[in-house]
């Protein structure tokens, strides 16, 4: 659970509130006192008090120009802010006199309002100005020197109720700091927890693929495929797991570019073909040309919680993936034909660990983190994550406010050469710190009719090779940026790389530092590895030369 914390449009809209609550009541003052001035009513000596309440107006409301105009913290505009409020306070208490006592409820509101919304040293700087207005009121007011015991009361009243308020803020302040240390221990857990069982989890679905092209019988091809079935359970689980530890830590940072949607549909859709077929779904996607301006993996990632969710809570039912267009803007839209979920539940499944449950409901995977980590990141991206169901008929679930830009980009260029190459002699040198790992990628690599040359390490010397497949994190401070720039400058030439990582993915490609590099995150399905492996077999071909 994270803590909940102040954003900084909610302090603009506070502050912007206040300015406007202050223009409203001062000129609802002038409207009161300027008629009877300018009819006479009034005795000539209040005059002038019209006019300094009238300038009073005037600068609120250009206070409030400024804050709607300037919006965000600005130490300057508070203090002439505290300054405005208590100087028409302690002018009116000195001028007023007894009547006008009551206003000091409006300095200790003052006081603990600007210690709350700003911070213990608003709250002492404060104090220090209301004590001054006590000074002021005391020497410019008659009643007020009459009366010392009223004056000592407010002054005690006004050191007394800010070092309690302070105390509190202290102690709020050493328990939010021991919160968000629990909270980022627990972060760093889950991120390291969930790595480190990734490790061994990829190792075994890579044997399991070498195992499904080894010569069994039927009931132990069942076996096997059982096994991968519950491996990919597992992989999602901790896909998620260190998705919300990643946005726990906020340091993830999107990286804006055009992105083709088809691109991602169909990523997508190829992803989950398997999983869908096996439960009986029929997973389809219709064609969108839109390209548009945003991080392609983190909504490649929204699209693929919310098509998980569709499959998993609508077995055996058609799921459509569909895009809309409106006013230069794109949604995506993945609709499905399940129970529905109910109206009461429809906002709760965007929080964290909730899941729908009634009694007599089949047992599923996963707890409650595929639609929390949508919205989350859809914040992130600036993106509106929307949800429509009825009971009985079915649930769309829409990423909008996707921006479309003209610009088609790399990404959404297509390739015209022969689509269906193979792997045969394919040249590959792969570096993996684990042996494990090492072991199963080098044996599914050859049984694909691959060349491997498998290494622990980065090696001193490196023969002619297609491809490089290196872990990102090797060990000894080593990554997989290092050994692709090491290899790279042993064949003197910008060789095809892939990345295997089980971190996340754009902490990864910030490291990295060029986007042409496949990046695949453990535990890698082995379909997903060999679909990156023919994409890079496809694109050495040579281009067909023009007949002469």
């Amino acid at each position: 659970m994270t803590l909940s914390r102040s954003r900084p449009d909610e302090d603009y809209d506070n502050e912007k509130a206040q300015a406007l609550i202050r223009a409203v009541i001062i000129g609802c003052v002038c409207l009161y006192l300027l008629p009877q001035i300018l009819g006479g009513i009034a005795p000539p000596e209040a005059r002038f008090v019209a006019y300094l309440v009238t300038c009073h107006w005037l600068f609120a409301v250009a206070l409030y120009g400024w804050i709607a105009r300037h919006p965000g913290g600005n130490t300057p505009r508070r203090v002439i802010t505290v300054l405005l409020d208590l100087g028409g306070m302690t002018y009116a208490m000195a001028v007023g006199g007894a009547p006008f006592l009551p206003l000091y409820m409006i300095v200790i509101r003052l006081i603990v309002g600007n210690g709350l919304r700003y911070g213990t040293g608003a709250l002492t700087a404060s104090t220090v100005a209301a004590l001054i207005s006590i000074a002021v009121t005391t020497y410019c007011n008659a009643y007020w020197r009459d009366n010392p015991f009223v004056v000592l009361t407010l002054t005690a009243i006004t050191l007394l109720v800010p070092t309690y308020l302070y105390t509190l803020l202290k102690r709020l302040r050493g328990a939010y700091a021991r919160e968000q240390e629990a909270n980022l221990s627990k972060s760093r857990f889950l991120a390291q927890a969930s790595h480190d069982l990734r490790q061994p989890i990829h190792a075994i679905s890579l044997f399991t693929a070498c195992l499904r092209s080894a010569r069994l019988g039927p009931d132990e091809l069942q076996m096997v495929e059982n096994i991968d079935r519950s491996l990919q359970s597992v992989s999602r689980l901790f896909k998620s797991l260190l998705d919300i530890s990643t946005l726990d830590s906020g340091k993830l940072e999107p990286r804006l570019e055009p992105v083709s949607i088809d691109a991602i549909i169909e990523d997508v859709r190829r992803q989950n073909s398997e999983a869908a077929l096996r439960d009986g779904t029929a997973l389809r996607a219709r064609p969108c040309k839109c390209v548009v301006n945003t991080d392609r993996a983190l909504l490649t990632t929204m699209v693929q919680n919310i098509v998980n969710n569709a499959i998993k809570y609508a077995p055996g039912r058609p799921i459509l993936i569909a895009c809309r267009r409106r006013r230069g803007r794109l949604a995506i839209q993945v609709y499905d034909r399940g129970p529905g979920i109910a109206v009461e539940h429809q906002e709760r499944v965007f929080d964290e660990f909730y899941r729908v449950r009634q009694r007599g409901d089949r047992d599923l995977e996963g707890v409650g983190l595929g639609l929390p980590i949508v919205r989350r990141l859809g914040t992130l991206l600036d993106l509106a994550v929307t949800l429509r169901s009825v009971p009985g008929r079915g649930t769309c679930v829409s990423i909008g406010n996707l921006p479309v830009t003209r610009d088609p980009g790399p990404a959404a260029a297509g390739d015209a050469r022969d689509p269906s190459p193979t792997m045969g002699g394919l040249r590959v040198l792969l570096v993996e710190d684990d042996e494990a790992v090492l072991r199963a990628t080098a044996s599914l690599l050859e049984t694909w009719g691959c060349r491997v040359q498998a290494e622990s390490a980065i090696p001193d010397a490196v023969p002619e090779i297609d491809l490089l497949i290196t872990d990102f994190e090797l060990g000894n401070g080593v990554t997989g940026t290092e050994c692709i720039a090491a290899v790279r400058g042993l064949l003197g030439r910008a060789l095809p790389a892939v990345v295997i990582s089980g971190h996340d993915a754009t902490r990864v490609r910030a490291d990295l530092g060029a986007p042409d590099i496949p990046i695949l995150s453990k535990p890698v399905r082995p379909a997903e590895l060999r679909s990156v492996l023919l994409a890079a077999r496809l694109r050495m071909r040579p281009d067909p030369s023009p007949d002469r």
